[in-house]
C-alpha cells in the first residue's frame, strides 16, 4: 500500500494464508461495539475466537481524570479542549506536550495491534473491537496527528512518524468490516456522558470508511441487542465455514 516494511508487525505478512480471519467491528460511540464484539467472542469461543480491543482507551482516562477530587473536572475540561483542537482540521496542534500525548497513545495502539496479529496465529478467528483508519484523519480511530497543523519541527516530525504507523496498521485489510450503524440521538442516549457534537460527527463519519477495501456488513445497531448479536454471531460462522458473509 506504501512500499513501508511490515517487519515491526512481528514479521507477519499481509498475505500469510495461516493468519485467522480477522472481524473488525465498527462504528460510533453508542454503537455497541465493544459489547458486540466480547458477546460474539464468548459465543464462539469453543470455536477458536479471540478478542482484541484496538481502541486508544483515551475516553476511560479521561473520565478517571474527571472523577478526581478537587481539579479532575477541571482538568479534564482542559485537556478536553486540547484534544478538541488538534482533531479540527485547520486548528494548530497545541503545544509539544499534547503532540506527545497523543502520539503515545497511538504507540499503544501499535502495540496492540501487533498482539492482535500475534493472535491471528493462534486463533481460530480473531474479533476486533474498532480499527485503525487512514481515510479520516484526528478522531474514529484514525491519526490523532494529522487534521490539525503542526506547531513546530518537533510536532511535524511526530505527525509524520504517527501517520507511517497508521498506514502499516491500514494496510492489514479485515477479512470482514461489521459496520454498526447507528443515529446520534440514540447513541447520545445509550452513551449521555460523551459529547453530542462529536457523536454527531462519528455518526456521519461511518459511512465514509472503508478500510482499504474490505468487505463490509451493515448492520442496524439501533435493533435489540439480542438480534445484532445473534446476527453477527451468523456472520462470523459462515465466514469462518468458507460461506460468504
Amino acid at each position: 500500500m506504501t512500499g513501508l516494511s511490515v517487519r515491526m508487525f512481528n514479521g507477519i505478512r499481509h498475505d500469510d494464508l495461516t493468519l485467522a480471519p480477522l472481524i473488525a467491528i465498527v462504528g460510533s460511540d453508542g454503537a455497541g461495539k465493544t459489547t458486540l464484539a466480547a458477546s460474539v467472542c464468548s459465543a464462539l469461543q469453543g470455536e477458536g475466537a479471540a478478542y482484541a480491543y484496538l481502541g486508544l482507551g483515551s475516553g476511560a482516562l479521561g473520565l478517571k481524570i474527571q472523577a478526581w477530587p478537587l481539579l479532575g473536572p477541571m482538568l479534564a475540561r482542559r485537556l478536553g479542549a486540547k484534544a478538541k483542537q488538534a482533531r479540527t482540521e485547520g486548528e494548530r496542534i497545541p503545544g509539544v506536550f499534547t503532540a506527545a500525548v497523543i502520539y503515545g497513545f497511538s504507540r499503544r495502539r501499535v502495540r496492540r495491534f501487533k498482539q492482535m496479529l500475534a493472535l491471528r496465529k493462534q486463533a481460530g478467528v480473531v474479533i476486533c473491537d474498532r480499527y485503525p483508519q487512514l481515510e479520516i484523519p484526528g478522531f474514529y480511530d484514525g491519526p490523532g496527528l494529522s487534521a490539525a497543523r503542526p506547531a513546530n519541527r518537533f510536532t511535524a516530525w511526530l505527525a509524520k512518524r504517527e501517520l507511517s504507523l497508521y498506514h502499516q496498521m491500514a494496510s492489514y485489510r479485515p477479512t470482514l468490516v461489521i459496520r454498526l450503524n447507528i443515529d446520534a440521538d440514540t447513541a447520545f442516549a445509550r452513551k449521555p456522558e460523551h459529547n453530542l457534537a462529536l457523536l454527531r460527527q462519528k455518526v456521519q463519519a461511518t459511512p465514509l470508511l472503508r478500510f482499504n477495501g474490505a468487505r463490509i456488513v451493515e448492520v442496524d445497531a439501533s435493533r435489540p441487542l439480542a438480534e445484532v448479536q445473534a446476527l453477527c454471531v451468523q456472520l462470523v460462522r459462515q465466514l469462518m465455514a468458507g460461506g460468504s458473509a
